[in-house]
């Protein structure tokens, strides 16, 4: 039966990819900045003192604020895709947190090592949501059913110093927020990865849940 304790040599591997997640986090961050709004009211000048209507003065907003991140990914869900990390996982610093909120859980378990995270961004609108959510597409990415308003999904592979990791990023749009969930591996004995597959079903099904999260819009 083979020895577990992790070599000095494992140790240093594990440092490129924690770099490979954090990136993978900064991706999901997603777009850090709204779009500036467009002025499209005429410059013809009021002929009543009436208020305009709440629809034409008010943009369209699902959600106020990001969900609590860490309990919107179910505990069996984490056991699942990353054995033997903590359940409650570890918030992710965000600068403001009524605009962006996430969560990440990472274990090392014999000698594979799996990274999950889940990121909730806030818009000030549907339709900004919409944009946002357009303007950064992916030519590599595939679209995906039943996930909120819409979704989609991207795998690769990368390899290191001879170390292959494999990594899954799923981004849905619902209402005016953007959820993004990243997902990867690697096995640091045989230095593979995960199969495609795997890594695709895993962000799937964290992504189902974070969207759960939500909750109602309102």
């Amino acid at each position: 039966m083979r020895s577990l304790p992790l070599p000095v040599t494992l140790a240093v591997r594990l440092l490129p990819v924690g770099v490979l997640a954090c990136v993978g986090w900064a991706w999901s961050s997603g777009p850090m900045s709204e779009p500036a709004a467009k002025d499209t009211h005429d410059a013809a000048p009021q002929t009543s003192s009436a208020p305009s209507s709440p629809s034409a003065s008010v943009a369209a907003k699902s959600y106020a604020k990001p969900p609590e991140p860490c309990g919107t990914v179910d505990a069996k869900t984490v056991s699942s895709l990353v054995p033997g990390a903590k359940t409650a996982g570890k918030e992710l610093a965000a600068t403001d947190e009524s605009v962006r909120r996430g969560c990440s859980w990472s274990a090392l378990k014999g000698y594979d090592y799996r990274w999950l995270d889940v990121s909730f961004e806030v818009k000030g609108s549907d339709a900004l949501a919409q944009q946002a959510y357009k303007d950064n597409s992916d030519a590599k990415a595939s679209p995906l059913k039943g996930l909120g308003d819409e979704a989609r999904v991207t795998s690769a592979l990368t390899t290191k110093d001879k170390q292959d990791t494999r990594e899954s990023v799923v981004t849905v749009r619902k209402g005016n927020v953007l959820v993004t969930v990243t997902y990867n591996g690697s096995d640091f004995e045989s230095k593979g990865a995960p199969a495609n597959d795997t890594v695709i079903k895993g962000a799937r099904k964290a992504a189902g849940d974070a969207v759960a999260g939500l909750g109602s819009a309102g």
